[in-house]
């Protein structure tokens, strides 16, 4: 894939620079094709959503849920089992490799809740933007000029 040079556009944006360097990454797969485990990102309010994630196999202990940056990384990895010598699979079908998924988070997207039942992880997600980035309306004055004139008093 081809790398395009967004480094001419830095000259004449500013406060920019975070989009940018989103697209630059775009360009780059991240994942190669990585599919497991699978997931399903679902829209469950106006400001909600969650993440489920099919992590078959794996309890709470073996999982790592992190958000930062923007990121939010789960991850999976089952200990080291000293019987997986005597075990002989005529067929393994279940996987139980580590894993780590990122997912890029919108801003003002904080992680509310993880929970882990029926082999599936539920992260819930909430976008909370703050009272100062939420539109506002601005009234139109009607152009006269209502300002009232302070009428200086004289010392004598």
């Amino acid at each position: 894939m081809r790398h395009v040079d967004y480094s001419p556009l830095f000259r004449s944006t500013v406060g920019f620079d975070r989009l940018f360097s989103m697209l630059d990454t775009l360009a780059q797969p991240e994942n190669n094709g990585q599919t497991y485990p699978p997931y399903n990102i679902e829209r469950t309010g106006e400001n909600a959503y969650r993440i489920t994630m099919a992590v078959a196999g794996f309890s709470e202990d073996d999982l790592t849920i992190e958000a930062r940056s923007n990121v939010l990384t789960v991850a999976g990895a089952k200990p080291e089992e000293n019987t997986e010598q005597q075990r002989e699979f005529l067929h393994r079908g279940i996987a139980s490799r580590a894993f780590e998924r990122r997912f890029q988070l919108a801003d003002y997207v904080e992680v509310k809740a993880a929970e882990l039942k029926n082999g599936l992880l539920h992260i819930d997600l909430e976008r909370e933007i703050p009272e100062a980035m939420k539109p506002r309306k601005i009234e139109i004055s009607n152009g006269k000029d209502d300002a009232k004139q302070i009428e200086a008093k004289s010392v004598n």
